[in-house]
């Protein structure tokens, strides 16, 4: 592959990613301090994710028994990719589409797909504020549902879904038939919201979270306090952190996959977010320590949000004579709606209440919402094309777009659409968190491995590992027999590296200088501690362990992660075992394909960029167009200059000829 340096050599690339980054960096805005980065990013991690779908994946996978896949990827796959996104953005001052671009030309489609994800999924997350307008609005109006003097958990999730959402026009067939135009308004409101906290820069944004990270935390607290307080709470803590369906590994193997794409949806990872954030911090931010701990207060307020859920969902039970809350007949988006309000509507002035709540969580995804869309500018003002478009004008046309896209999850079925969708985004993160591990951990400076080792010590190397995978999870989910898959990879990775090996002796049997050790430590590391080298130099301490981690635990476990969630079953109407991936709810087909398109649009970025690198030239940053049109330039200087050299020795020789025929 071509790289995208403009020199030749490694130092003089190094240099001039250097001085390009310092140069972004004079004109970049910042934030004002490390606590402005701190309720920025804890702002966009902390949202819809922490206080509906990780309380509704834990009541769904064996209440405490999620804890231990969701802390494992917590650390071993979440904070990792987050020290990565973080890093690459502070070091080279730029975006997800300038970073790895800059690793290498072709691997700008990387970025790409990662800001297509959050593009798209921000179109169906504004919605969810929406329907939150909708239901604090219309908690003022005459027949306000809420002044009922007893209202159950099921009447509450049906009031949502009926008429908050809009459903109850719906068929068997569960089509859309008509745009609830109420919730197109209050879309509409809440882009006009999301615009205005992004159009006037960083600072402006900065200040917003302050009250929309602030004011949820201590509202949080306060309704963690009367969940407590409430009958029948104490069986529903039991059933969070105290029992556990420890079962349910084996039932639903899926509950991986589920756990890490919680984890990146929930951190902002995979999306292009935190490479922005990253990119508007100082270059001597001690990164590791940032990323830890934004990783650390987003999962500790979904931990107390967990416990407010199932505190309510505890008394929902004992309201409803249920022995457990397993019994409840609660899911996704009804678990959170079908709850809290019932359990607030006891208090005194309940209705206020119940009001506070919706600000609440208006003011909890608002800040996700916008820090999509900050990412989205990052990258356009990172490139030569965009650079000088008005800021207003640029984040006009991003929300209005995304306001037109979003009227699809403002019909009739929108609720549908929405859970589709959102299943199918769990695959684009974790192909997108796979792809930008192995460009950290495999490509980074792959050219220079190439010189070091030659192409085939290398490429056989990579084949070996990312083959024995492939191989192995054909084996497991494709035949599903467990027990030849692990014999599949381990006899495929034994031969593969014994032919590695064999290269590698035949190499130092040419150059007996070259030691096994050197050879070794090239082959399985370089390229990731030559990363972590060049981060440390900007943004202080990383761990040895991260660089591991990225290079040789998280691109396998993701790639098998994405076939075990494509993998997993469900019985449908008939009784039959069918497999989820394309059947999902047993939605109709147009929800499937819509789903799954998102899946292949994300891959056919990073295919086409791959293959057609030139595609994306407009979204060079400004220094690579300065650095072209300067080696450009110099070139046709140098073609100039040996056109005038042979002019002159043509003229020369013409000159000699004459005078020798005058001679004559």
């Amino acid at each position: 592959m071509d790289s995208t340096a403009v020199s030749p050599t490694p130092l003089l690339k190094a240099n001039a990613n250097k001085t390009a980054a310092e140069s972004e960096g004079e004109h970049r805005e910042r934030f004002s301090s490390r606590l402005a980065f701190y309720f920025s990013a804890v702002g966009s991690a902390v949202g819809f994710g922490n206080v509906w779908r990780f309380p509704s994946l834990v009541f769904e996978y064996g209440g405490g028994a999620f804890f231990i896949p969701y802390l494992m990827a917590l650390f071993l796959v979440g904070i990792p990719l987050l020290v990565l996104e973080i890093s690459l953005g502070q070091h080279f001052q730029l975006g997800d589409v300038g970073c790895f671009g800059k690793i290498h030309e072709r691997l700008r489609g990387v970025g790409l797909a990662s800001i297509a994800c959050g593009y798209m999924l921000v179109t169906y997350y504004s919605m969810l504020l929406a329907w939150t307008f909708n239901a604090f609005f219309a908690s003022f109006r005459a027949d306000n549902f809420w002044d009922q003097d007893e209202v159950s958990g099921t009447e509450a999730k049906e009031y949502f879904y009926q008429n908050i959402i809009g459903m109850n026009t719906l068929g068997d067939d569960l089509m859309p038939t008509r745009l609830v135009w109420m919730n197109v308004f209050y879309s509409l409101l809440t882009w006009v919201v999301i615009y205005c906290s992004v159009a006037y820069g960083l600072e402006a944004t900065g200040k917003v979270t302050y009250v929309t990270m602030g004011f949820p935390l201590v509202i949080l607290f306060v309704f963690l306090g009367r969940s407590l307080t409430l009958e029948g709470s104490g069986d529903g803590i039991k059933e969070y952190i105290g029992d556990s369906n420890w079962g349910i590994f084996s039932e639903h193997p899926e509950i991986w996959s589920r756990a890490v794409s919680q984890i990146f949806f929930s951190l902002g990872t995979t999306f292009g977010i935190m490479t922005a954030y990253g990119s508007h911090c100082k270059r001597n931010e001690p990164a590791f320590l940032n990323s830890c701990v934004v990783a650390i207060s987003n999962s500790t307020f979904s931990f107390i949000s967990g416990f407010a859920v199932f505190a309510t969902l505890g008394h929902l039970a004992y309201l409803e004579g249920l022995d457990s809350v397993g019994d409840l007949e609660y899911s996704s988006f009804g678990l959170v709606f079908g709850s809290w309000p019932v359990a607030l509507g006891t208090l005194p002035g309940g209705q206020h209440w119940i009001r506070l709540f919706f600000v609440m969580l208006f003011m909890l995804g608002i800040d996700s919402a916008f820090s999509f869309m900050e990412a989205f500018l990052t990258v356009l003002y990172d490139t030569k094309l965009f650079c000088n478009v008005d800021r207003k004008k640029a984040s006009l046309v991003l929300t209005a777009c995304a306001f037109l896209l979003s009227t699809l999850y403002a019909t009739d079925a929108g609720l549908i659409f929405l859970d589709s969708v959102d299943y199918y985004i769990n695959f684009v993160i974790i192909f997108v968190g796979f792809v930008k591990c192995v460009t950290a951990g495999w490509v980074y400076k792959i050219e220079s491995q190439i010189e070091r080792l030659g192409p085939k010590i290398v490429f056989a190397y990579i084949a070996t590992t990312f083959g024995s995978v492939l191989l192995a999870c054909a084996m497991w989910f494709g035949v599903g027999n467990a027990a030849a898959g692990f014999v599949g990879l381990f006899i495929s990775y034994a031969m593969g590296i014994s032919y590695v090996g064999y290269l590698m002796s035949k190499q130092m049997q040419e150059d007996p200088t070259i030691t096994w050790s050197d050879m070794i430590f090239d082959l399985t590391m370089s390229n990731v501690m030559e990363l972590r080298e060049d981060l440390i130099s900007s943004v202080g301490h990383i761990p040895v362990a991260w660089a591991f981690l990225i290079r040789h635990f998280i691109p396998p476990v993701l790639l098998i992660l994405f076939f075990l969630g494509a993998d997993a079953t469900t019985i449908d109407e008939d009784g039959n075992e069918v497999k989820v991936f394309g059947n999902y709810g047993g939605y109709a087909s147009p929800y499937q394909i819509l789903g799954i398109l998102t899946v292949v649009f994300a891959g056919f970025l990073v295919a086409s960029s791959l293959i057609f690198p030139k595609m994306y030239n407009a979204l060079q940053t400004v220094d690579e167009t300065e650095t072209n049109m300067s080696v450009e330039k110099k070139n046709i200087d140098e073609i100039e200059m040996a056109e005038k050299d042979q002019t002159i020795t043509t003229c020369a020789g013409d000159r000699q000829f004459s005078s020798g025929g005058e001679l004559i």
